[in-house]
């Protein structure tokens, strides 16, 4: 990330309300091309709303988004995607029982025409399908191996390859590795690294701080609704980062206050 290089998106001040209950409270953050951005926090830190906030599915209460230097005012989602931000959640929104390269090109199936009838081009989304997995280093048996079959790595990888080759400039991805072993979790963060080195800025969500210290550049942690800052790799230690996201600036001024009986 060069001195010059500007933020594909800054994020000012962003609230975030549901009635009563605030669940972005003052969130400022800025995403640059080309860098994987780590959003580290525990369950309640508010990661879900800010996902959706960022991605065009909220729209802020209070604050401004700028999406390439411009106001984001995306009508749905579909905005969001068309303008280049991708997300992949958790639940992956892929059907086990498909090929993989029918779940590549999911809503956005290419077509040929025989004599006056549009059809499937099977050749055309299978090359591609086994190109594109090729690239981020998972082998398939085919591009007809159904889904299922897939490890959750695996599957992780068909969602984010699919987002990069529909030209996602930004890419959020939705603790990817919450529920995978060592060895998927080491084939999820190498994908994150292509990613990241082809220009496309990486979001990547996650309540485990090793897993960011992995592939992160910078790490920016939300608790209760608040950013508490953006630290750059090298700056910032894993226990600073789990202190942070614990809440550990509270527990050391209660201690300080109980004179150190906590």
């Amino acid at each position: 990330m060069s001195e010059t290089q500007k933020p594909i998106i800054q994020m000012s001040n962003i609230e975030k309300h549901f009635g009563s209950v605030i669940a972005l409270a003052g969130v400022s953050v800025d995403i640059y091309p080309g860098e994987c951005h780590c959003l580290l926090g525990d369950n309640g830190a508010g990661k879900s709303t800010f996902i959706k906030t960022m991605s065009g599915v909220h729209k802020p209460t209070k604050g401004e988004i700028l999406f390439d230097e411009e106001p984001m005012h995306f009508a749905d989602p579909r905005d969001s995607i068309a303008a280049g931000i991708a997300t992949v959640y958790q639940d992956l929104a892929m059907i086990p029982l498909m090929s993989v390269s029918r779940n590549f090109f999911m809503g956005n199936e290419p077509i040929r025409k025989v004599g006056p009838i549009s059809v499937f081009d099977h050749d055309h989304a299978n090359k591609v399908t086994m190109d594109e997995m090729g690239k981020m280093g998972i082998n398939l048996r085919g591009p007809d191996q159904a889904v299922g079959t897939l490890s959750g790595g695996e599957r992780q990888t068909v969602a984010i390859a699919r987002a990069v080759h529909f030209g996602a400039k930004v890419l959020i991805l939705d603790e990817p590795t919450s529920a995978l072993g060592v060895r998927q979790t080491a084939n999820v963060l190498a994908t994150i690294d292509k990613v990241r080195k082809q220009g496309i800025a990486v979001v990547f969500i996650t309540h485990n701080v090793r897993h960011a210290l992995a592939v992160g550049d910078r790490f920016t942690v939300l608790n209760r609704g608040k950013t508490l800052g953006t630290a750059t790799r090298g700056n910032v230690t894993q226990e600073e980062l789990q202190d942070m996201m614990a809440g550990g600036q509270e527990l050391a001024s209660l201690e300080g206050s109980l004179g150190g009986t906590v």
